[in-house]
């Protein structure tokens, strides 16, 4: 296992833009003993609710979901590039399925009872504070229907309060 510690709210200098829809990430959550990663490359960080929040957005049908709505906790993972074919796999392969976490060969770590994946370099452990269903009615501009929800599995947005960021 690395050693992973605290990173200061105040100096961190992370583009979402960059981090989230390029770089990508491993969203880990569990519940009821099960642990699942998926990859995610949609995501934000702000204020929200006098908190330090991040928002992660995830289908309906995804099993991660599941345990989302079970979880009161989950984590964000950012990696060094050359781990984007492990998130590949990890964005192909059903959890419900298979150990996907094992055959990605990633490692999972814990902090304060919060899994996240040792083999990244940045952590973002959050405490869920509310799950919406982004749904047809929700969205304004017909384009997106047609370009990201042909089939129907919406995404769900959950915002979670930041409770602390980890750097190795």
């Amino acid at each position: 296992m690395h050693t992973f510690q605290p990173y200061p709210f105040d100096v961190i200098e992370v583009n979402p833009f960059i981090k989230f829809g390029q770089d990508w990430a491993a969203l880990t959550s569990e519940a009821q003993g099960k642990i699942n990663c998926m990859t995610i490359s949609w995501g934000g960080l702000g204020e929200l609710w006098d908190k330090h929040v991040a928002t992660v957005y995830v289908r309906g049908s995804r099993y991660t979901k599941e345990l989302l709505d079970n979880g009161d906790h989950f984590s964000i993972t950012f990696f060094e590039p050359h781990y984007k074919n492990w998130l590949k796999y990890l964005g192909a392969v059903s959890g419900r399925q298979e150990d996907k976490i094992s055959g990605a060969r990633l490692t999972i770590n814990r902090h304060k009872d919060v899994p996240f994946v040792d083999d990244g370099n940045f952590v973002i452990i959050c405490r869920k504070l509310s799950s919406t269903l982004i749904g047809p009615d929700d969205i304004l501009d017909s384009s997106i229907l047609t370009k990201h929800y042909s089939e129907g599995d919406h995404h769900y947005m959950f915002v979670g309060e930041i409770l602390e960021l980890l750097a190795r």
